[in-house]
């Protein structure tokens, strides 16, 4: 189920590249890529305080709370990297719009109750970490410059990863 949150991240971070095509590098810099990565992470761990006030199933709570607590981690490390390297995460029209959709899609969500709560987040969860972990192959990793980044981008996609494959799971359980 694709929401406008998942929607929104695909248009602008797979297909919507056309925002960095108009720059001479053809790519996001380093400060639009650390603030576009901490903004996904953040919105994740928004949703995922969502889900633990919401949800009663347990298979949901756990996993909300496995992406809370992992999200929290990898913003850390984020956050740490840009002070060491006296970088300023550069807001952008991706990060704004990601903001934007987000929050459409939480008050989406605070509408359910129970069952479809569950199954709509889930659902989110599986599609935004499809497209998060494609946007980080695709777009973000290869458009890092600084090698700190980009490693710290390679680790947050094979944790994603996991993330993914245990949404499809907790997705499949709810069926």
């Amino acid at each position: 189920m694709f929401t406008r949150y998942t929607a929104a991240l695909a248009a602008l971070l797979l297909v919507g590249a056309a925002p960095f095509a108009a720059r001479a590098a053809d790519k996001p810099t380093d400060p639009q890529i650390a603030h576009i990565a901490y903004t996904a992470g953040v919105l994740d761990i928004e949703a995922a305080k969502q889900a633990i006030k919401k949800s009663k199933n347990k298979e949901v709570l756990d996993f909300a709370k496995d992406m809370e607590r992992d999200h929290e981690v990898v913003n850390k490390q984020a956050l740490d990297l840009v002070k060491k390297l006296k970088v300023k995460p550069e807001d952008n029209g991706t990060s704004q719009a990601l903001t934007k959709a987000a929050k459409e899609e939480r008050a989406k969500l605070a509408k359910l109750k129970g069952a479809a709560f569950d199954k709509a987040y889930v659902d989110n969860e599986v599609a935004y970490h499809k497209q998060v972990n494609g946007a980080l192959e695709t777009l973000l990793i290869p458009s890092a410059s600084n090698a700190e980044l980009k490693s710290l981008l390679e680790t947050g996609l094979k944790i994603f990863q996991g993330h993914e494959q245990h949404a499809e799971h907790v997705a499949g359980m709810l069926k």
